[in-house]
């Protein structure tokens, strides 16, 4: 499903507290082969259309990362700009290539396109 919120990270101080805290409140697990010590990532049921998401480690304890889930990141970013925004060069990762934008009026939001056969 491309176009819609695919992934999205929480950034906390302190990865290991967040994952007992989400853990707990929530029941969350944690893949620890897709985890490292900035970045944890939440294990979901499954279902079908349920964006992945994680814990990043950061220190604006207010902010949510939305990453937008598209099939060709570098035509977004492009597009991005044609419409006024910016975006910096996407960067690659195991999951895939992801890149932090701007709309045109400077609000932040995430690009990511999935790695192949990454669900």
């Amino acid at each position: 499903m491309e176009n819609r919120l695919g992934y999205f990270t929480l950034e906390t101080p302190d990865i290991d507290k967040a994952r007992a805290f989400y853990g707990a409140l929530f029941g969350w697990g944690f893949n620890d082969d897709s985890s490292r010590p900035t970045y944890a990532h939440v294990t979901g049921s499954g279902e079908q259309g349920e964006p992945a998401f994680g814990i990043a480690k950061g220190e604006r304890r207010d902010f949510t990362a939305l990453y937008f889930r598209v099939a060709d990141i570098d035509a977004t970013c492009a597009r991005i700009e044609e419409l006024g925004g910016k975006a910096a060069v996407p960067s690659e990762s195991d999951s895939g290539k992801h890149v932090v934008v701007q709309d045109d009026q400077g609000v932040s939001f995430s690009l990511w396109q999935p790695a192949p056969g990454y669900v």
